[in-house]
């Protein structure tokens, strides 16, 4: 990309909020903190959270970012990522003896405690989510039986739980608001028994970040969403501004700025994943002023005072 200018006047929009959320810095810290406290390396099964930059960064430190905890040797030090575990992977960490710090988002683990409570009381589950996603595994690996996958609302037709009684629903906490409740409205009308949760298991984040994209859309020609591809959250708000009808790019980094994305439309938004940490919002910022953007303005004023306190583990704090 050339480096000339391309605007002679355009704005940027900037998304309030945006940005990284109140587990991903939770998750964050405790690796920092135990590379602090025990030195490298410190294990990590699946990526911390889903975002190159932070994954880079804390290999950088001394992190090992594995899949199998057969490559973790023993007396090790691992931590599980944002997104949970299944039960089996926790039984595994605990008969090999290594030394663990949980950093699941405290609102996924949310839903571990009521799928895990409502199943002593013999329900059965619809988990709304996306397969593969390590999220779902984690969820649907707190039981051996007794939870069946949707990802579309074609899916409800198909599956066959043992029975319509005693049935509860869950939900990927990355999702699309929209879209959930177009699926949630198929699982009641075929099973208008279920039980939905007591709170909406789409995280305040996720929630914040797509509300102020459907804001943020209608006074922009183009969008600019910040993160990764492996990121659920930021392909959600991908997904929100496009079904709006503007323009949008995800991008991993100001070096994927394009100017051809910006001919002929003046007004640039500009937000991030719930996983994307704020200096690679800064760095396309400054790519823009490099181009001629001429002004910077945020939009939206929903603020963000969640904070989740570090594991109940002496040795971290």
């Amino acid at each position: 990309m050339s480096d000339s200018k391309v605007f002679s006047a355009a704005e940027v929009v900037l998304a309030e909020p945006r940005g990284f959320c109140a587990g991903v810095d939770r998750a964050i810290e405790i690796v920092e903190r135990a590379l602090a406290k025990f030195g490298a390396p410190i294990y990590v099964r699946h990526e911390i959270v889903h975002n190159t930059y932070v994954v880079n960064d804390l290999k950088a430190k001394g992190a090992i970012f594995i899949e199998d905890l057969a490559e973790v040797p023993a007396g090790a030090t691992l931590v599980f990522s944002a997104h949970g575990v299944p039960k089996s992977v926790e039984a595994e960490a605990e008969r090999r003896g290594f030394t663990v710090f949980n950093a699941t988002c405290p609102l996924v683990t949310k839903v571990h405690v009521e799928v895990a409570k409502l199943y002593r009381e013999g329900y059965e589950f619809i988990m709304i989510g996306h397969a593969g996603h390590p999220e779902v595994e984690g969820t649907m690996g707190q039981l051996d039986a007794g939870i069946h996958l949707v990802q579309d609302v074609q899916d409800v037709a198909r599956i066959q739980p043992a029975q319509h009684d005693k049935l509860a629903v869950v939900t990927q906490t990355t999702l699309s608001v929209d879209d959930t409740a177009e699926i949630m409205a198929a699982i009641k009308a075929r099973f208008p028994l279920i039980r939905e949760p007591k709170q909406q298991d789409i995280c305040y984040a996720t929630q914040n970040r797509q509300d102020a994209v459907k804001l943020l859309t209608r006074q922009v020609d183009v969008v600019i969403v910040v993160g990764s591809a492996t990121s659920s959250n930021t392909n959600r708000l991908r997904e929100v501004a496009q079904k709006l009808g503007t323009t949008t790019y995800m991008i991993d980094g100001a070096d994927e700025l394009r100017a051809e994305w910006f001919e002929g439309k003046p007004r640039i938004g500009v937000t991030a994943g719930a996983s994307a940490p704020e200096i690679l919002v800064r760095q396309v910022l400054a790519r823009l002023d490099e181009l001629g953007v001429s002004s910077v303005r945020k939009l939206g004023s929903t603020p963000e005072t969640m904070k989740f306190p570090l594991p109940k583990v002496s040795s971290l704090r």
